[in-house]
């Protein structure tokens, strides 16, 4: 359900991106629009939706692990700790 959630997502967003920079284009050619303002623009979407993934990945990653203590799981660290401390 994750993985379709995220694809989805993502899917959501390359066509979203696809749709402003036709519209961008479209404004640049009836001269509503410097093409320099299009590019910068258009990059600092790129940069926004790079900050919003880190931001979703760090969410994603810390409800991970409350989720895992919540549940007790045993973690790769603790595997490592009893490993070592069974030598």
């Amino acid at each position: 359900m994750l993985k379709e959630l995220i694809f989805t997502g993502l899917g959501a967003t390359a066509v979203i991106k696809d749709k402003v920079e036709d519209e961008l284009k479209k404004l640049e050619e009836k001269g509503k629009i410097d093409s320099s303002d299009v590019k910068g623009f258009i990059e600092s979407l790129e940069k926004k939706g790079q900050d919003e993934e880190e931001k979703f990945k760090k969410h994603i990653k810390d409800s991970l692990k409350e989720a895992i203590n919540e549940l007790g799981l045993v973690t790769k660290k603790d595997l490592e700790k009893l490993k070592k401390d069974l030598k």
